[in-house]
């Protein structure tokens, strides 16, 4: 039986999962990810259909070495069906990782309004209602880009790693840069979440996500693969339906 690949290619790195079912087989992260890595990736596994999502490019390199190991090639679209409503007013401006993550969110928390919060370079936060309608949300500057603006934009302040001391109230420069953009991304996790009704499942993911989940006052579901698991979903969907 051959495997799924699903790719999520973010703004600095792609990620590539290899899915047996709903079971994770095999996984690798590349800065600059090229056909050489698909065609590697093929020769040690049977890959027998792919989804590839992009939020920067059109990745044809990536779809033409797809389609030459694998049987079945999807391009994540807005045109692809999903097992979702899109609430969104312009559906077409809907980032496809967004979608992703709120279709990995829905698989496992179904019946639930779903809080879905994804911090990579810039933090979204969106609701999937209890019957699979995604509303919308909101979206922000990730940490780091926080981090980056103050030093662009400010004559002394520092550039600062988001690795480091975060204690609640900063000691120096660093620190209090540092708390004021991890500890800010909780407040609006936490400002955000008191809109919604309270049996709502909030679920985190991204980088920060286990930083962060560790600095609420309230039950969060960190879920690492949280995208990769919804463009497995779409996959299996479009596959059976």
């Amino acid at each position: 039986m051959g495997y799924y690949l699903t790719i999520d290619q973010g703004n600095s790195a792609a990620k590539l999962v290899l899915w047996q079912g709903s079971s994770i087989v095999h996984e690798c992260n590349f800065e600059h990810l090229d056909g050489s890595h698909i065609f590697d990736l093929a020769s040690r596994f049977p890959v027998d259909a792919a989804i590839y999502c992009s939020v920067a490019g059109d990745g044809n390199e990536i779809v033409t070495a797809l389609k030459q190991v694998c049987r079945q090639v999807m391009t994540l679209s807005h045109d692809t069906p999903v097992p979702v409503r899109i609430g969104y007013a312009t559906p077409r401006t809907l980032g496809k990782d967004r979608i992703a993550a709120a279709v990995g969110a829905w698989s496992m928390y179904s019946g639930r309004t779903i809080f879905v919060v994804d911090m990579g370079t810039a933090v979204t936060y969106d609701v999937v209602t209890a019957d699979g309608c995604f509303l919308g949300g909101n979206i922000a500057p990730g940490a780091l880009m926080r981090l980056d603006a103050l030093n662009h934009f400010t004559a002394r302040l520092p550039r600062v790693a988001i690795e480091g001391d975060t204690p609640l109230w900063g000691v120096d420069t660093e620190t209090a840069m540092r708390s004021g953009a991890i500890y800010g991304i909780a407040a609006e996790v936490s400002y955000f979440r008191k809109k919604l009704p309270d049996d709502a499942v909030v679920v985190l993911t991204g980088y920060l996500s286990g930083k962060v989940g560790e600095l609420l006052d309230f039950p969060v579901k960190v879920e690492p693969h949280l995208v990769t698991k919804g463009l497995n979903t779409i996959l299996i969907y479009n596959e059976t339906k």
